[in-house]
Protein backbone atom coordinates (compact mmCIF):
# COMPACT_ATOMS: atom_id res chain seq x y z
CA UNK A 1 0.00 0.00 0.00
CA UNK A 2 2.33 2.27 0.63
CA UNK A 3 4.79 1.63 -2.07
CA UNK A 4 1.56 2.33 -4.30
CA UNK A 5 1.02 5.79 -2.46
CA UNK A 6 4.75 6.54 -3.21
CA UNK A 7 4.12 5.78 -6.77
CA UNK A 8 0.71 7.98 -7.40
CA UNK A 9 2.72 10.67 -5.51
CA UNK A 10 5.96 10.92 -8.18
CA UNK A 11 3.50 10.03 -11.45
CA UNK A 12 1.50 13.66 -9.67
CA UNK A 13 5.25 15.47 -9.21
CA UNK A 14 5.93 14.20 -12.66
CA UNK A 15 2.92 15.73 -14.12
CA UNK A 16 2.74 19.04 -11.89
CA UNK A 17 6.21 19.40 -13.29
CA UNK A 18 5.54 19.11 -16.86
CA UNK A 19 2.68 21.07 -16.74
CA UNK A 20 4.97 24.09 -14.75
CA UNK A 21 7.01 23.29 -17.53
CA UNK A 22 4.74 23.73 -20.40
CA UNK A 23 2.90 27.07 -18.73
CA UNK A 24 6.97 28.35 -18.73
CA UNK A 25 7.61 28.04 -21.88
CA UNK A 26 4.38 28.95 -23.10
CA UNK A 27 4.64 32.52 -21.27
CA UNK A 28 8.47 32.73 -22.96
CA UNK A 29 7.31 32.09 -26.36
CA UNK A 30 4.40 34.55 -25.89
CA UNK A 31 5.99 37.67 -23.76
CA UNK A 32 9.77 37.59 -23.60
CA UNK A 33 11.44 35.73 -26.74
CA UNK A 34 10.76 33.28 -29.21
CA UNK A 35 13.18 31.35 -32.03
CA UNK A 36 13.21 32.14 -35.81
CA UNK A 37 15.51 30.67 -38.71
CA UNK A 38 16.12 32.17 -41.75
CA UNK A 39 14.14 30.37 -44.94
CA UNK A 40 15.64 32.77 -47.43
CA UNK A 41 17.82 35.36 -49.55
CA UNK A 42 15.72 38.30 -48.64
CA UNK A 43 17.73 39.56 -46.10
CA UNK A 44 21.11 39.23 -47.02
CA UNK A 45 23.45 40.69 -46.43
CA UNK A 46 22.56 41.06 -42.45
CA UNK A 47 21.17 37.29 -42.56
CA UNK A 48 21.73 34.74 -44.47
CA UNK A 49 20.08 30.97 -45.24
CA UNK A 50 21.15 28.82 -42.09
CA UNK A 51 20.54 31.89 -39.19
CA UNK A 52 18.62 31.33 -36.03
CA UNK A 53 17.51 34.37 -34.02
CA UNK A 54 15.83 35.21 -31.04
CA UNK A 55 12.86 37.54 -31.37
CA UNK A 56 12.10 40.00 -28.99
CA UNK A 57 8.24 40.00 -28.15
CA UNK A 58 7.46 43.36 -25.93
CA UNK A 59 9.51 45.81 -28.04
CA UNK A 60 6.04 46.26 -29.65
CA UNK A 61 3.02 45.31 -26.96
CA UNK A 62 1.32 41.93 -27.46
CA UNK A 63 -1.50 40.90 -29.72
CA UNK A 64 -2.52 37.12 -30.93
CA UNK A 65 -0.12 36.94 -33.44
CA UNK A 66 2.92 37.06 -30.44
CA UNK A 67 0.91 34.27 -29.13
CA UNK A 68 2.06 30.43 -30.27
CA UNK A 69 -0.57 29.55 -32.94
CA UNK A 70 -2.28 32.78 -33.02
CA UNK A 71 -4.60 32.08 -30.49
CA UNK A 72 -6.95 34.86 -30.14
CA UNK A 73 -7.02 35.20 -26.14
CA UNK A 74 -7.73 39.14 -26.34
CA UNK A 75 -8.68 41.51 -29.15
CA UNK A 76 -6.73 43.93 -30.80
CA UNK A 77 -3.15 44.94 -29.30
CA UNK A 78 -1.81 45.75 -25.76
CA UNK A 79 0.85 47.88 -24.70
CA UNK A 80 1.01 48.57 -28.45
CA UNK A 81 4.90 50.72 -29.51
CA UNK A 82 4.97 51.50 -33.14
CA UNK A 83 8.52 50.14 -34.62
CA UNK A 84 11.11 52.70 -35.65
CA UNK A 85 12.43 52.90 -38.99
CA UNK A 86 15.39 50.43 -39.35
CA UNK A 87 14.17 47.78 -37.18
CA UNK A 88 14.32 44.33 -38.35
CA UNK A 89 10.81 42.79 -37.43
CA UNK A 90 9.17 39.22 -37.56
CA UNK A 91 5.31 39.76 -38.49
CA UNK A 92 2.73 37.67 -39.80
CA UNK A 93 2.40 38.28 -43.67
CA UNK A 94 -0.35 39.33 -45.35
CA UNK A 95 -3.43 38.85 -46.74
CA UNK A 96 -3.94 35.79 -44.42
CA UNK A 97 -1.27 36.30 -41.41
CA UNK A 98 -0.24 32.47 -41.45
CA UNK A 99 3.59 32.71 -42.47
CA UNK A 100 6.14 34.31 -40.11
CA UNK A 101 8.16 36.87 -42.37
CA UNK A 102 11.17 38.75 -41.66
CA UNK A 103 11.84 42.42 -43.10
CA UNK A 104 13.36 46.20 -42.50
CA UNK A 105 11.12 48.63 -41.24
CA UNK A 106 11.43 51.60 -43.77
CA UNK A 107 8.26 54.16 -43.42
CA UNK A 108 5.13 54.49 -40.81
CA UNK A 109 2.15 55.45 -41.20
CA UNK A 110 1.79 58.66 -43.85
CA UNK A 111 4.79 58.31 -45.08
CA UNK A 112 4.74 58.48 -48.98
CA UNK A 113 7.48 56.11 -49.82
CA UNK A 114 8.62 55.23 -53.99
CA UNK A 115 11.13 53.82 -55.34
CA UNK A 116 13.25 55.25 -58.40
CA UNK A 117 15.85 53.45 -60.42
CA UNK A 118 17.03 51.77 -57.18
CA UNK A 119 16.68 54.59 -54.94
CA UNK A 120 14.17 54.71 -52.02
CA UNK A 121 12.83 57.96 -51.40
CA UNK A 122 10.45 58.70 -48.41
CA UNK A 123 8.51 61.79 -48.14
CA UNK A 124 10.00 63.28 -51.32
CA UNK A 125 13.14 63.02 -49.85
CA UNK A 126 15.61 60.35 -51.28
CA UNK A 127 17.11 58.51 -48.95
CA UNK A 128 20.93 58.00 -48.78
CA UNK A 129 22.55 55.24 -50.02
CA UNK A 130 26.35 54.87 -51.32
CA UNK A 131 28.51 51.91 -52.71
CA UNK A 132 30.66 50.03 -50.48
CA UNK A 133 33.35 46.39 -50.61
CA UNK A 134 31.18 44.23 -52.67
CA UNK A 135 29.53 41.55 -50.39
CA UNK A 136 31.30 38.18 -49.93
CA UNK A 137 30.22 34.97 -48.62
CA UNK A 138 31.19 31.14 -49.62
CA UNK A 139 29.30 29.04 -51.66
CA UNK A 140 27.77 26.35 -49.51
CA UNK A 141 24.55 24.01 -49.19
CA UNK A 142 21.97 26.47 -48.49
CA UNK A 143 24.07 30.05 -49.63
CA UNK A 144 24.52 29.45 -53.82
CA UNK A 145 25.52 32.05 -56.17
CA UNK A 146 22.04 33.51 -57.77
CA UNK A 147 24.10 33.33 -61.18
CA UNK A 148 27.74 32.04 -62.12
CA UNK A 149 27.82 35.13 -63.17
CA UNK A 150 28.74 36.40 -59.46
CA UNK A 151 30.85 33.27 -58.34
CA UNK A 152 34.72 33.14 -58.48
CA UNK A 153 37.56 31.21 -56.45
CA UNK A 154 38.09 31.73 -52.65
CA UNK A 155 41.65 30.65 -51.16
CA UNK A 156 42.24 26.97 -50.42
CA UNK A 157 40.18 25.70 -53.42
CA UNK A 158 36.67 27.37 -52.08
CA UNK A 159 34.07 29.37 -54.13
CA UNK A 160 32.75 32.67 -53.27
CA UNK A 161 29.59 34.40 -54.17
CA UNK A 162 30.53 38.19 -54.84
CA UNK A 163 27.88 41.00 -55.02
CA UNK A 164 27.63 44.94 -55.14
CA UNK A 165 26.84 46.10 -52.01
CA UNK A 166 25.34 49.45 -50.52
CA UNK A 167 24.82 51.18 -47.55
CA UNK A 168 21.88 53.29 -47.04
CA UNK A 169 20.88 55.88 -44.50
CA UNK A 170 17.29 57.02 -43.16
CA UNK A 171 16.22 59.97 -42.11
CA UNK A 172 16.53 59.04 -38.70
CA UNK A 173 20.33 58.34 -38.48
CA UNK A 174 20.18 53.99 -38.87
CA UNK A 175 22.36 52.95 -41.29
CA UNK A 176 22.23 49.24 -42.56
CA UNK A 177 23.86 47.30 -45.78
CA UNK A 178 21.57 46.15 -48.95
CA UNK A 179 22.25 44.22 -51.99
CA UNK A 180 21.13 46.05 -55.20
CA UNK A 181 22.38 43.02 -57.40
CA UNK A 182 20.29 44.35 -61.32
CA UNK A 183 19.41 47.49 -62.59
CA UNK A 184 15.81 47.90 -63.64
CA UNK A 185 14.94 44.85 -61.79
CA UNK A 186 11.07 44.82 -60.99
CA UNK A 187 10.86 47.15 -57.57
CA UNK A 188 13.39 49.25 -59.03
CA UNK A 189 10.82 51.90 -59.95
CA UNK A 190 7.33 51.87 -58.37
CA UNK A 191 4.43 53.98 -57.86
CA UNK A 192 4.30 56.61 -54.73
CA UNK A 193 2.83 54.86 -52.17
CA UNK A 194 1.31 56.48 -48.92
CA UNK A 195 1.28 53.92 -45.72
CA UNK A 196 -2.22 53.68 -44.14
CA UNK A 197 -2.82 54.10 -40.68
CA UNK A 198 -1.66 51.60 -38.64
CA UNK A 199 0.39 50.07 -40.99
CA UNK A 200 4.12 49.71 -42.21
CA UNK A 201 6.09 49.85 -45.04
CA UNK A 202 8.92 46.89 -44.95
CA UNK A 203 11.47 46.02 -47.56
CA UNK A 204 14.29 43.34 -47.40
CA UNK A 205 17.42 44.25 -47.59
CA UNK A 206 18.03 42.63 -50.32
CA UNK A 207 16.63 44.72 -52.63
CA UNK A 208 16.25 42.54 -55.94
CA UNK A 209 15.14 38.81 -53.75
CA UNK A 210 12.65 40.41 -51.78
CA UNK A 211 8.58 40.28 -52.12
CA UNK A 212 7.53 43.19 -49.70
CA UNK A 213 5.62 45.98 -49.58
CA UNK A 214 6.41 47.09 -53.37
CA UNK A 215 4.37 44.26 -54.25
CA UNK A 216 0.67 43.68 -53.77
CA UNK A 217 -0.09 40.93 -50.92
CA UNK A 218 -0.64 37.67 -52.43
CA UNK A 219 -0.52 34.41 -50.05
CA UNK A 220 2.80 32.88 -49.91
CA UNK A 221 4.47 35.72 -51.81
CA UNK A 222 4.51 40.03 -51.89
CA UNK A 223 3.10 41.37 -48.33
CA UNK A 224 1.98 44.82 -49.46
CA UNK A 225 1.21 46.75 -46.68
CA UNK A 226 1.63 45.27 -43.47
CA UNK A 227 -0.48 46.54 -39.81
CA UNK A 228 1.24 47.14 -37.35
CA UNK A 229 -1.13 44.46 -34.99
CA UNK A 230 0.61 42.02 -37.50
CA UNK A 231 4.10 42.49 -35.50
CA UNK A 232 5.64 39.16 -33.76
CA UNK A 233 8.75 40.86 -32.08
CA UNK A 234 12.03 42.39 -32.99
CA UNK A 235 14.94 40.69 -34.31
CA UNK A 236 17.28 40.55 -31.05
CA UNK A 237 20.13 38.31 -31.14
CA UNK A 238 21.42 35.48 -33.34
CA UNK A 239 21.76 32.28 -31.83
CA UNK A 240 22.94 29.90 -34.26
CA UNK A 241 24.14 29.72 -37.72
CA UNK A 242 24.72 26.42 -40.03
CA UNK A 243 26.20 26.45 -44.10
CA UNK A 244 23.58 23.67 -44.49
CA UNK A 245 26.58 20.90 -45.18
CA UNK A 246 26.10 18.41 -41.67
CA UNK A 247 24.55 15.26 -41.72
CA UNK A 248 22.78 13.42 -39.02
CA UNK A 249 25.28 10.25 -39.30
CA UNK A 250 28.12 12.62 -39.57
CA UNK A 251 28.26 14.02 -35.92
CA UNK A 252 31.36 15.86 -36.62
CA UNK A 253 30.17 18.18 -39.64
CA UNK A 254 27.44 19.32 -36.57
CA UNK A 255 30.53 21.48 -35.57
CA UNK A 256 32.11 22.00 -38.86
CA UNK A 257 28.95 23.28 -40.74
CA UNK A 258 28.65 26.19 -37.86
CA UNK A 259 29.36 29.68 -39.01
CA UNK A 260 30.54 30.46 -35.16
CA UNK A 261 31.57 33.69 -36.32
CA UNK A 262 27.78 34.66 -36.63
CA UNK A 263 26.53 33.42 -33.85
CA UNK A 264 26.26 36.34 -31.08
CA UNK A 265 25.35 39.07 -33.57
CA UNK A 266 23.12 41.75 -32.54
CA UNK A 267 20.59 43.99 -34.21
Amino acid sequence: MARNKAERSETRDFVAFLVKLALFVLILRSFIVSPFNIPSESMQPRLVVGDYLLVAKWPYGFSKYSLPFSIPLFPGRVLPHSPTPGDVVVFKAPPNAHEDYIKRVIALSGDIVQVKKGIVSINGTPVEREQIADFEHPVTPNSPCYRDEFEEAGGNGTRICRYPQFQETLPNGVTYRILDIYEDSEGDNTQAFVVPEGHMFLMGDNRDRSADSRFPAQEGQAIGMVPEENLVGEALVSVFSTDGSAEWIKPWTWFTAARWHRIGERF
